[in-house]
């Protein structure tokens, strides 16, 4: 089973740069976007659906802002829009689809860097989200939760870590609740179960020359449950063509 997250900051921005061209040659059986930036109205199916998959889209109420999206080639028995959390929902942070055998989440948890209040909001959504992963560990089958948790866990997950200890994204608060999720909650970051390797990153800032210089923060992320310990059989973070500042990570798993 394949699947892809990507922050596609702006779907049709990723559309125009061959996103979905891209996509159908991956033969996937999952897409999970986050930040769609666009109204499921404002989306040309010809365009944005590709044929043979199913397409569900979460949006925020404000135009232009955050929104998550999922591709799935097999039906849902059920898809869940939020997490009934007006000040989460109304942002289009959350959308999942249980496919039988698996349950599949497309997240966008917020960024703290715009300013104070965000930062505050951010923990807020951290705190809200530890019992809705408990609910999904009770579903007694596996999930993967992908999206873009705006979070580098690990010195390893940063190109400077040094300059960015103060700074969203990289807070010590931040860390040690990931490290919780893995620890306390027996959840699995499925790209380190098979690349433990160094500079693997997901995101690099449009400021200097950061993409040149790979200097990046490694945020997005496939978390599931532990079920899935062994599974993970293929970890890649895309780099050859650019639809976005985010890289597509696509996992695959042995289901």
């Amino acid at each position: 089973m394949k699947i892809i997250t990507l922050n596609a900051n702006g779907i049709r921005a990723a559309q125009r740069k061959g996103l979905f061209e891209w996509f159908k040659k991956q033969k996937a059986d999952v897409l999970c976007i986050q930040e769609t930036k666009a109204q499921l109205q404002q989306l040309d199916p010809e365009l944005f659906i590709p044929q043979g998959y199913h397409f569900y889209q979460s949006d925020a109420v404000k135009k232009g802002y955050s929104g998550v999206s999922i591709y799935s080639k097999h039906e849902p028995k059920s898809v869940q829009y939020g997490i009934d959390w007006a000040e989460f929902d109304s942002e289009g942070r959350w959308l999942q689809v249980d496919l039988g055998h698996l349950i599949v989440v497309s997240l966008y948890l917020p960024s703290g860097s715009a300013k104070e209040e965000r930062q505050d909001f951010k923990y807020v959504c951290m705190e809200r989200l530890e019992p809705i992963l408990n609910n999904l560990k009770k579903a007694d089958k596996p999930f993967v939760v992908c999206g873009d948790w705006n979070i580098a866990h690990k010195k390893i997950d940063i190109k400077n870590w040094r300059g960015n200890q103060k700074n969203s994204g990289f807070l010590p608060e931040e860390r040690e609740w990931l490290t919780k999720l893995f620890d306390d909650f027996d959840l699995l970051d499925a790209f380190r179960e098979i690349d433990k390797r160094e500079e693997q990153y997901t995101w690099w800032s449009n400021r200097g020359q950061a993409w040149a210089n790979n200097t990046g923060w490694r945020i997005d992320y496939h978390i599931t449950s532990s079920d899935l310990k062994g599974k993970v059989i293929a970890a890649e973070i895309y780099k050859e063509e650019r639809f976005s500042d985010h890289a597509p990570l696509i996992i695959e798993y042995d289901l």
